[in-house]
């Protein structure tokens, strides 16, 4: 039985202790090293991995990572988890680092996003220590920094590093049901991608009083900004359509000048079909359509290397053998199936099952209010995606 490290008091005190230990990224340092004692407490294999990221933001990152091997060749399998946070945002009625619960529910800044995932991936981690003595292939587990940042360098540089060569089915238990707004269980088969850019346009300076003699920018802008609005997104049977955010306007200039300088930065979902190339023909086509007397040009945002730059989109057959295994470990664990869904934004998953290029699936715990007031998971939740994990483990490893 399972049940002596897998149970609802294991889940409360673990996932509280993580709660209480600030970790906004950038700033991981306490939890990770809070992370590697649990782990050589239990006598469980676990290592700091350190990175630097000297090009954009100098950040000097640790992960948390651990392996069992078995006794022959099998699957590889990766448990992947961010111990992150974002920071804590106004509105909160209960104690963000507090960890107060209030019937099965736990709140704190994340609870559900992703640390009550972390505290699965950890208590089946250790459940399989100690429950299985022969298999084959290999259990990893990452646990990273700087999920919720500019870059999701952790993960970013796991791969970089090699930790993650060889890797056949990567799980993710990031808040699926939540992301979705399914009934727990939700399996999320894929995830839309996305990239960030910057539009930049020029015009003539003039004075206020005449403004004819000159050539607005913010006024060209917003005719481009409109019409990058109004383009047509291409639709995937699975992620659906992408979508487009304006995320910031600059502009301006001396008083009473007509301003010669703006630009405006967008936020671009993607779906499968569409790349940085397509962004970059679709801004040519507003521009076109804009019929600007000015010019403009598009910037993406400079970033440590071109393959973290942006996130590609995935999708993971529902006929793979591995998801059909993970469904059956859903059905037996859960008694009830698992709800398929996709999920519409970006994370570390995307690194994973597009530039690995394997199974890749997000399964994790039920709340609501991540990246807002009064986060919460429901623990119940948590103590099944951790029986999830551990019922998946042995079912592809153990003969």
């Amino acid at each position: 039985m399972i049940a002596d490290t897998i149970n609802r008091k294991n889940v409360e005190k673990l996932l509280s202790d993580l709660i209480k230990i600030p970790s906004p990224f950038f700033r991981e340092d306490e939890v990770m090293e809070y992370v590697l004692k649990w782990f050589k407490d239990k006598d469980l294999p676990a290592e700091i991995h350190n990175f630097h990221e000297k090009k954009v933001t100098n950040f000097d990152g640790k992960n948390i990572v651990g392996s069992l091997k078995g006794d022959d060749e099998g699957p590889k399998v990766l448990l992947n988890g961010h111990l992150d946070t974002v920071e804590i945002c106004e509105g909160w009625t209960k104690e963000p680092l507090g960890a107060e619960i209030e019937g099965d529910k736990m709140y704190g800044v994340g609870s559900l996003d992703m640390k009550s995932g972390c505290v699965a991936i950890m208590l089946a981690f250790e459940a399989f220590s100690k429950k299985i003595d022969n298999f084959n292939g290999e259990v990893l587990y990452t646990l990273v920094s700087d999920e919720e940042g500019p870059f999701g360098l952790g993960t970013d540089n796991l791969i970089l590093d090699g930790y993650t060569d060889d890797v056949d089915v990567a799980i993710v238990p990031e808040p699926s049901s939540g992301f979705a707004g399914e009934k727990f269980p939700c399996l999320c088969l894929g995830a839309r991608g996305g990239w960030k850019y910057k539009v930049n346009v020029k015009g003539k300076s003039a004075h206020g009083a005449n403004p004819e003699k000159g050539i607005n920018a913010i006024s060209e802008a917003s005719k481009i900004l409109l019409e990058i609005e109004n383009s047509d997104l291409q639709t995937h049977e699975k992620l659906g359509s992408g979508a487009i955010c304006v995320i910031d306007v600059d502009g301006g200039g001396a008083p009473l000048s007509v301003p010669d300088k703006s630009s405006f930065s967008v936020f671009r979902h993607v779906t499968i079909g569409e790349d940085k190339s397509y962004i970059r023909k679709e801004f040519e086509e507003a521009v076109k359509k804009a019929d600007i007397k000015g010019s403009a040009t598009l910037e993406f945002r400079d970033a440590p290397h071109k393959n973290c730059d942006g996130f590609l989109p995935y999708v993971v057959s529902e006929s793979n053998p591995y998801t059909q295994s993970f469904k059956k470990s859903v059905l037996d664990v859960t008694e009830s199936k698992a709800q398929i869904a996709y999920f519409s934004s970006v994370g570390d998953f995307n690194y994973l099952g597009s530039r690995l290029k394997v199974p890749t699936f997000v399964f994790g715990p039920k709340g609501e209010n991540y990246h807002s007031a009064d986060e919460y998971v429901e623990l119940n939740t948590v103590v099944k995606t951790a029986e999830v994990i551990y019922d998946y483990l042995v079912s592809i490893l153990v003969d």
